[in-house]
């Protein structure tokens, strides 16, 4: 399913805990997916990468296949001892316009992709590099995090981890999770007034009716 530009950008300052909120509490990437920076932020379109582990040759033949606006997704064995993503294959995406990169494995050069502003998430960070030996798959779907990611899927990414939003719900849990930012206004509101959390969800009530 295509989704819009503009669709997409709307999804861009959506807390990921929203957006997993939204789909019902799922969506979420294993916990060990981290941006490889705190400040790092993505949002775009899944294209997808199979890769063997500590070998990223295939990346290397995603990146010039990758549409501008999309978010490289990599699955890469779930090995962290060797890095397949760096500071040249960052700076290779930023200057085609892909959004930003997601791997099941590691990414090294931390320092210089902060530098550049370059979002990255990775499951770990290892200075080891990659061999270049074996093609993999692209655009297929796959396994990252723990969560099944198809091509075209949104990947939002922030400092709490990464939330994949199927293709075709992408527009009902847009509007969800918007709905649920603005109360989330509101709750911060009341409770500058001095209303307390247990007050404002009901919960004193849900604990009388549970006989507590």
């Amino acid at each position: 399913m295509q989704i819009s530009d503009d669709l997409v950008k709307q999804f861009c300052g959506i807390p990921t805990g929203n957006l997993s909120d939204a789909m019902g509490r799922k969506g979420n990437m294993h916990s060990s997916i981290k941006p490889v920076y705190p400040s790092a932020k993505l949002a775009g379109r899944a294209f997808t990468v199979a890769c063997q582990p500590a070998d990223n040759l295939t990346i290397h033949k995603a990146i010039t296949m990758a549409p501008a606006g999309s978010a490289l997704v990599i699955y890469a064995g779930g090995y962290t001892e060797t890095a397949v993503f760096g500071d040249i294959m960052a700076l290779a995406c930023q200057v085609r316009g892909i959004a930003g990169v997601v791997i099941d494995g590691s990414c090294r050069d931390t320092e210089e992709i902060e530098e550049m502003n370059y979002p990255v998430f990775a499951k770990g960070i290892n200075p080891g590099g990659p061999v270049k030996e074996t093609l993999g798959a692209t655009d297929i779907p796959i396994q990252c995090g723990g969560i099944v990611v198809t091509p075209g899927d949104i990947i939002v990414g922030d400092r709490d981890g990464v939330v994949v939003v199927p293709a075709g719900r992408a527009a009902e849990v847009l509007e969800k999770a918007k709905a649920i930012v603005e109360k989330e206004i509101k709750v911060r509101e009341l409770l500058k007034q001095g209303k307390t959390t247990m007050e404002i969800f009901g919960l004193d009530t849900l604990l009388k009716n549970k006989g507590l």
